[in-house]
């Protein structure tokens, strides 16, 4: 007698694809970065550049951290690459930063980004990432835009901190040479250059010199969707 073979269905997996609940888990109250194609970056436009730090970090406003982050800062020596200005708030950076190329923009921020994070880490005696999540960045391409962006890093403190009073220590502001009143920078060598393009070294002081008490929250700055 002639047997039939009966073939067993076997339950198909797929991968890939949107699936509920894949990728990172998102931080409660907080935007991430979108994981799209970033703007090509223009050597002829300084950016404003957002870094994140993780959840349980003590603050990068600490004294220990603060100094190591400066060193940080004065060390740099990326080819094409250049920061011009930084702050440190509690849980994340802003930096205005120039590129000579799309290619130097990208390794530029990304090797930064380690140097920080190794840095930091160092200090607070951890390892592990630091980064919470992909670094926004955003072309400034108009005087108008760069203005605004330099008051909006610059005295960024003045969001977070009513009683920081002046140039905020925790931020380049003291190597800065638009103020409309002009203090006397500290001795040493300045952790960040000196711009190259011609919106961040000459366009935007067209719209006037700042004032250091200028309050970073009348400063419309856009962030990418």
């Amino acid at each position: 007698m002639r047997r039939h073979m009966h073939q067993l269905a076997l339950p198909i997996r797929t991968w890939g694809g949107r699936r509920r609940g894949a990728g990172r888990p998102v931080s409660a109250g907080r935007r991430t970065v979108p994981h799209r194609r970033r703007e090509a970056h223009d050597r002829c436009c300084p950016a404003h550049v957002t870094l994140r730090a993780t959840s349980g970090l003590p603050s990068l406003r600490d004294e220990p951290t603060m100094a190591a982050i400066r060193r940080a800062f004065a060390a740099l020596g990326t080819p094409g690459f250049r920061v011009l200005h930084y702050s440190v708030q509690r849980d994340h950076l802003h930096l205005l930063v120039e590129a000579d190329a799309v290619s130097r923009f990208t390794r530029g921020v990304q090797g930064l980004a380690i140097r920080l994070a190794k840095a930091i880490n160092r200090v607070v005696g951890r390892h592990g990432h630091v980064w919470g999540d992909r670094y926004h960045a955003r072309l400034l391409r108009t005087p108008r835009e760069v203005r605004h962006a330099l008051v909006y890093v610059l005295n960024n403190a003045r969001k977070h901190l009513r009683a920081v009073r002046g140039l905020d220590p925790c931020s380049s502001a003291a190597w800065f040479d638009g103020w409309a009143a002009t203090p006397t920078p500290p001795r040493g060598p300045a952790p960040v250059a000196r711009p190259r393009t011609w919106l961040a070294r000459l366009g935007w002081r067209r719209l006037g010199l700042i004032d250091v008490h200028e309050a970073p929250s009348a400063v419309r700055v856009r962030r990418n969707r």
